[in-house]
């Protein structure tokens, strides 16, 4: 059999990559500036839109839930698990030794390329590596990709829910936890609503509240052990 590179068949989700889009490298710089400025980091949030828009849509909630736990966000939109990779390499989270990170990452390997299932779960395992050798003291809760689609038989959402159950084997209980949360998103036949996400991805505001909620059990556990 002819010899091939690991490169012809690597999946592109595990090689850091910037994203080109103008606003991108300033947020960076902007992210390690505010980073350095704190005290303390304690609770760090990493991934991609659904995180960067605790900024916005979930503002007040941050406010309530996380600003006094020192916590960091470190979503940027459209990001896909090479990105993540990036900003990792260049100082996101260096010099900083966070009790808990949550990560949530992988929608947009779905949406944006259709990566297979096997690759974005390779891409966030690369993740939780990097994580593991860069930040040895930290807890990771690592929640499942949410829902999107209107329906759970579409395409993208069929894709998450592979990766789901990829990356929930990635738990040991003792670094890195898993939870799905994706049920408090969902009607009775599973289905997403407008009032949830208007645009069957990103959750609307009144979501923010919801999202705390179902994670807060765990942070007060995972931040008390710390």
């Amino acid at each position: 059999m002819p010899s091939t590179s690991v490169d012809s068949h690597s999946p592109l989700s595990i090689f850091s990559t910037k994203q080109d889009t103008v606003w991108w490298l300033p947020r960076h710089e902007e992210k390690l500036a505010e980073k350095n400025a704190m005290a303390r980091v304690d609770l760090v949030f990493l991934g991609d839109s659904i995180t960067q828009a605790w900024e916005k849509e979930g503002a007040d909630v941050w406010q309530d839930f996380y600003q006094s736990r020192n916590a960091l966000n470190l979503g940027f939109n459209g990001d896909k698990t090479e990105n993540v990779l990036w900003r990792l390499a260049h100082g996101e989270i260096d010099n900083i030794q966070p009790k808990l990170l949550v990560l949530l990452i992988g929608t947009n390997n779905a949406g944006h390329r259709m990566d297979k299932a096997e690759d974005t779960a390779l891409g966030i395992k690369q993740i939780l590596s990097v994580l593991a050798e860069k930040l040895p003291k930290t807890k990771v809760l690592l929640l499942a990709i949410f829902p999107r689609s209107a329906k759970p038989t579409q395409k993208l959402r069929m894709l998450n829910n592979e990766v789901n159950q990829i990356i929930r084997t990635y738990a040991d209980d003792e670094k890195v936890f898993f939870r799905d949360i994706n049920h408090v998103f969902l009607d009775e036949k599973g289905r997403i609503t407008s009032d949830v996400m208007n645009d069957f991805l990103h959750p609307n505001t009144s979501q923010y509240q919801l999202f705390a909620e179902a994670i807060e059990p765990t942070l007060v556990s995972l931040l008390a052990e710390g």
